[in-house]
């Protein structure tokens, strides 16, 4: 069987089973990862870019080397676990179960319960939180991060890719804060984090804009992914909102502060239903880099 054809069926595999059981509640290999990395901050933890490389080589190397030596099992043992690796590293369903019990308290007209529900899935303060737009801005990040760009390394690289990348994500969501703490220790995971999602994020904003209204995504990604300070959220954004003929972006509080934010996207304000419609655009968007790949991989293995 082609590799792409063998990969598509896996990525399909991965999203049905992501979908039937979701992410798990017990044993989840992250938390694990997440107490490795630790430790290891406990002990090399410095000010320092150097001792953050290190701990970043350090937390991975061991993990993507058993991923590598995994993957080249005899089969069925092969595919059982690249089918486990790229389960456990997507946050499709996952997403969808954060997101659910703020359209819930919106339903409810219940606008503080959906600000502390929304308040858990972004970092801003949750009493001044705009819900709408923040939500539909996680959503459509989240859906590259958590979703695409795993399906683009399980593609590229297999298992030891998928794994790779998403503990490169974890690692930067533990230390890739411009905080006296982290802006040095986490500048290596930072900077590969935003490496890894460069490739992935810009395949994931063209996919967004094709999903949707084409014309808007492509233009609003050309002339506002360049001014949000993330070289990867940018894109996804400005061309999700465009596609999706939606406002995001604006001002917003972190921790007590305000920071000035570009304006992404056009057309209207987000309302209650655009927060299912970015779900729906992020959900066919995975499934179509599913399809594609497929009929990539039957036309190599007929040629």
């Amino acid at each position: 069987m082609a590799p792409l054809l063998q990969s598509s069926l896996l990525m399909g595999a991965a999203l049905a089973l992501d979908r039937l059981l979701g992410e798990p509640q017990r044993w989840h290999p992250l938390t694990g990862f997440g107490q490795w990395a630790l430790a290891l901050e406990h002990r090399l933890y410095a000010q320092s870019r150097l001792h953050g490389v290190l701990a970043l080589g350090l937390a991975l190397a061991p993990c993507v080397a058993l991923a590598w030596y995994l993957s080249r099992l005899p089969p069925p043992w092969n595919l059982l676990f690249l089918l486990w690796s790229l389960y456990f590293a997507l946050g499709l369903q996952s997403l969808h179960d954060h997101v659910h019990p703020i359209g819930q308290a919106l339903d409810r007209g219940d606008r503080v319960g959906a600000r502390r529900a929304a308040a858990r899935i972004v970092s801003r303060d949750a009493e001044v939180l705009d819900v709408l737009p923040a939500t539909c801005e996680s959503v459509l990040e989240n859906g590259n991060d958590g979703v695409l760009a795993a399906l683009f390394w399980f593609m590229v690289a297999g298992a030891p890719g998928v794994i790779g990348y998403r503990l490169v994500n974890t690692l930067d969501a533990m230390w890739g804060y411009k905080s006296p703490r982290y802006l040095a220790f986490g500048w290596g995971a930072a900077r590969l984090d935003d490496l890894l999602g460069w490739i992935p994020a810009r395949l994931t904003a063209l996919t967004y804009s094709l999903m949707g209204q084409a014309a808007h995504g492509l233009v609003c990604w050309q002339r506002q992914a360049h001014r949000w300070d993330s070289p990867n959220a940018g894109p996804v954004m400005a061309a999700g909102a465009g596609a999706l003929n939606i406002r995001l972006g604006g001002p917003a509080r972190y921790n007590g502060i305000w920071h000035r934010r570009p304006r992404l996207g056009c057309g209207h304000l987000p309302v209650r239903g655009d927060i299912d419609r970015c779900l729906v655009l992020v959900r066919h968007s995975a499934w179509l880099w599913t399809a594609v790949t497929f009929v990539i991989g039957l036309m190599s293995q007929e040629s």
